[in-house]
């Protein structure tokens, strides 16, 4: 999943649009939204923008915040990430095929 999803005019200020589906899942990683509440397409996009803005908009800030959530909590990470990244395949499907 390193498509990207559509080109990004700033690589660490950018919208959720402009990331790859890599980095959009990064981003629900570190986000409050949790895999137990089967969240809807909906609820995946609004976390990802929302912790997005909690970054200032700085995508390196987020990506670095995985880092850290996977040192603390090595346990549960595989299987957080796998949930982002297919939770992101789901809520992007359409910017993906069209990329």
């Amino acid at each position: 999943m390193s498509a990207t999803i559509a080109p990004a005019t700033n690589p660490t200020t950018a919208s959720p649009i402009s990331l790859s589906a890599s980095e959009l899942a990064q981003i629900l990683f570190t986000s409050r939204l949790q895999a137990s509440g089967r969240p809807s397409t909906t609820q995946v996009r609004a976390a990802i923008d929302e912790r997005l803005a909690e970054c200032g908009d700085d995508c390196a800030t987020c990506l670095a915040s995985v880092a850290q959530e996977a040192g603390d909590h090595p346990e549960a990470y595989a299987a957080r990430m796998r949930w982002a990244l297919d939770s992101v395949s789901r809520a992007y499907s359409s910017c993906m095929a069209a990329a």
